[in-house]
Parts: structure tokens; C-alpha cells; sequence
């Protein structure tokens, strides 16, 4: 098991990984978040939620001190203390979700496409697919760059309609229940990239990043870290991680949080741990 060095962030997917897929509780996982908080160490929510339920997850994880990354990368949101008179609170990677609902309306019509996006339907809708109240769907559908679908055709229709996004700047990165479109610029894997350089610029010096995800859009996530842990996920997806060195990936026997904790025992030593 690797010791590592250099000053740890962590970068982690929600659904499915930190959070119960079924119910949403990270409860199994509290050790472990209590041990970061006491150490310091970075916890940077990295997710294909809204930034409306972002914050709220962060305030109950005691975390509004850090960046998160929303919407599977296309929204960076920085605190307070980041903030300086060149750099904005909110960082938007790709196209607004204005131009992405219009794009989508466009194409749906010219070709018939059969799909429902969260623009198309009721909080009511929303809280059925995802399993959510009512209330939290319609925080989940407060979207500001990208836009989940689901999707109904076949699959010629898939390609013809990914081959249609991609020449108005749009692509498709699959979730663990919904495909999600946004600028084709942006992804958990570049905004992890950014927001590393950042930290190295902060504290100049190197830092060591581990990333958790359990499902395909976590993949670019996964590659842009130095250590991945995939969780096991609730899905049929493969998820092949190109990573330069297999032992920096770790694949848990346990889901969500459980799993979650099982990846941070396997790559943070125990010197490490009790420091933390």
C-alpha cells in the first residue's frame, strides 16, 4: 500500500459513491470525513449535481470552506477565500444550460428524437426517476451548463443524435442514471485538472490527489488523479480507467460510502491515518 508524501486533496463523486445509492446516506463514511476535517485535508465534491444542492450537501458536511465541482465539471465553485479580483465565485466550463435546452428543442424537433430532459418535465417526474422529494428534484433542476436526458429511440437514433450534438459544441457523458449534455470543454476530468493547479499554485508546491467515483462520468475524473478508487457501482457499465500505473487504481468490493472508505483505508497508510 503506497505512503503518500505530498499533501493530499480529495476529489469524490456523490451519488452512488460518498452517498448511498437507494437512500443518499453518507453515515458510513462519517469516520472517515471526520479524520479529513481533523487533518485538513481537502474534500472537494465533485458531481453531476446542481449547484443548488451542492451547497446544501456542503453545509451538512461541514465543507462550504472548499471548492465543488458541479454538473459533472461544467460549474467550478469557489469560496470566499479563493476569490480574488480576476477570479469569480463561479467558474462555467462550456455552454449555458440556455443554449444546451435550445440546442436540445432544436434537434428534437428536425428529427424526431425521443428523449425528456429535466427542462421537459415536472419536479414530480424528476423525484420519480432519481428517488428524490419533490423538493430536492426541483433543486436538482435548477441547472446552470448541462442538461440530463433520458432517453427513449433506438440506438442509430443515439448516434445520429450524439453526431448532432457534437456539431453544436454539445456531447454526452453517461451518469449512473441519466446521459448528461454539456459543452463538449468541459467534464469532471478538466475541472480536476484546474482545480489541482490551483492548489498547487495556492500552496507552491506539489500535491497528491485521489479521486472516488462509481460510474462513467467519474472515468475522466479518475484519470486526471494520481490515485482512483472505483466503487462498485449499481449499473452494468464497464469502467475501464486509463491510468498510467495499475497500482494507483483501486476497485472496491463494496458500494457507495462503504465502498468509499474501503478505497481511503487501501491507498492512506496507516502512518498517515494517525496523523489524521
Amino acid at each position: 500500500m503506497p505512503y503518500l508524501d505530498d499533501p493530499l486533496i480529495i476529489f469524490t463523486d456523490l451519488d452512488g459513491s460518498l452517498l448511498d445509492h437507494h437512500d443518499y446516506s453518507w453515515k458510513p463514511a462519517q469516520p472517515w470525513l471526520d479524520k479529513l476535517a481533523t487533518a485538513n485535508i481537502p474534500l472537494i465534491l465533485t458531481t453531476s449535481k446542481t449547484s443548488a444542492e451542492v451547497t446544501a450537501l456542503q453545509a451538512a458536511l461541514h465543507l462550504t470552506h472548499q471548492p465543488y465541482i458541479a454538473e459533472n465539471g461544467a460549474i467550478i465553485h469557489l469560496p470566499p477565500g479563493w476569490q480574488t479580483s480576476e477570479q469569480e465565485s463561479v467558474h462555467v466550463m462550456g455552454a449555458c444550460y440556455r443554449d444546451i435546452r435550445q440546442a436540445l428543442v432544436d434537434l428534437r424537433q428536425r428529427y424526431d428524437f425521443e428523449f425528456r430532459g429535466f427542462g421537459d418535465v415536472t419536479p414530480k417526474q424528476v423525484a420519480v426517476w432519481t428517488g428524490l422529494s419533490e423538493a430536492q428534484a426541483e433543486l436538482a433542476m435548477q441547472r446552470e451548463a448541462s442538461e440530463p436526458l433520458v432517453w427513449f429511440g433506438n440506438d442509430l437514433d443515439f448516434s445520429h443524435l450524439k453526431k448532432c450534438l457534437s456539431r453544436e459544441g454539445l456531447a454526452l457523458t453517461r451518469g449512473g442514471r441519466f446521459w448528461h449534455v454539456m459543452g463538449t470543454d468541459a467534464g469532471k476530468g478538466q475541472a480536476v485538472q484546474w482545480l489541482s493547479a490551483q492548489y498547487r499554485q495556492q500552496r507552491g508546491a506539489p500535491v497528491t490527489s485521489i479521486g472516488l467515483g462509481d460510474g462513467p462520468n467519474d472515468l475522466s475524473m479518475l484519470e486526471a488523479v494520481d490515485y482512483a478508487v472505483v466503487i462498485k457501482g449499481h449499473h452494468d457499465h464497464q469502467m475501464p480507467v486509463n491510468h498510467r500505473n495499475n497500482s494507483q487504481v483501486f476497485r472496491t468490493t463494496e458500494f457507495g460510502p462503504h465502498g468509499w472508505c474501503q478505497g481511503l483505508d487501501h491507498f492512506i497508510t496507516l502512518s498517515q491515518r494517525e496523523n489524521v
